[in-house]
């Protein structure tokens, strides 16, 4: 069973939900922090980790003495990494998606394959939790590749969460793709309840099943709550602003634990959406 906790926009509360979906369960669980952008997970799960990885995209160098200037690289070529000026062929590295066609379409052997280091990976252990999640370089723009890696850590035999990073793009996108069942948090905004729909909608053309989370539920007006009624949206949970929430969060201590009697409400969820999902 594979979760995933998403958002069509940040600060809504997502890694929230997520650390206290993976305290909430005795069954073995892996928490698995996507947002690899701005992973904040082990702030509040403090796992031990016990594996690192480079993770590396393979991008091509030019061989210039066996260039002959076809200009096949830079046709196959759909991210402008390859230019050609006349007869002189250039590679731009950081725009590479690794996606290898230059190598194929290249006749002359002008092109060797080099590695571009995009971040890391941990891996480690939180009690009964099994903990992943990746940093990327700083000033890196490709996300999806070491998010693909640390999403190829979920184990079948596992429930698996999710924490997605926000907004509709093709991060999200890459980490709900596989998802069993989605939990989209949202807060009663006119910003939450845009970008609810926006996330709602691209899960909807995934063919993915989904529900709602609130959170800050009393700072806002009832639109959500209207939307969720007029779609037949599930709504999992509203969660009132408290202020022991905030000084908790600004702790790092999960809110299960600032709020022990919200754990059954989690426990619920966890048991619905077994039971729900396909």
């Amino acid at each position: 069973m594979q979760i995933a906790v998403a958002s069509g926009k940040g600060g809504t509360g997502k890694t929230t939900i997520a650390t206290s979906l993976a305290l909430c369960t005795d069954d073995p669980v892996q928490y698995l922090d996507c947002d690899v952008e701005e992973p904040n997970g082990h702030i509040f799960l403090h796992p031990k980790f016990s594996e690192r990885e480079t993770i590396n995209l393979t991008v091509p160098k030019l061989v210039e003495q066996n260039c002959t200037a076809c200009g096949k690289c830079k046709e196959i070529c759909q991210f402008n990494a390859i230019a050609q000026f006349g007869d002189t062929v250039m590679t731009f590295p950081d725009l590479c998606h690794s996606c290898l066609g230059c190598f194929r379409v290249c006749e002359e052997e002008a092109l060797l394959e080099e590695n571009r280091e995009i971040g890391i990976m941990e891996t480690g252990k939180s009690g009964k939790i099994s903990f992943t999640h990746g940093r990327l370089r700083v000033g890196e723009a490709m996300a999806v590749p070491l998010l693909h890696a640390v999403r190829s850590k979920a184990a079948a035999e596992n429930i698996v969460i999710l924490d997605a990073p926000p907004g509709t793009s093709c991060p999200f996108v890459e980490t709900v793709v596989e998802s069993d069942y989605v939990i989209l948090v949202t807060e009663p905004t006119p910003f939450g309840h845009h970008d609810l729909k926006l996330a709602a909608q691209a899960l909807t053309n995934l063919k993915i099943p989904f529900a709602v989370i609130i959170n800050r539920s009393d700072i806002g007006d009832d639109r959500v709550v209207s939307w969720c009624q007029e779609t037949n949206t599930p709504l999992l949970l509203s969660i009132p602003f408290n202020r022991s929430i905030a000084e908790g969060y600004a702790h790092g201590i999960p809110l299960v634990e600032t709020l022990p009697e919200l754990r059954s409400s989690f426990e619920k969820i966890l048991k619905r959406i077994c039971n729900e999902a396909p």
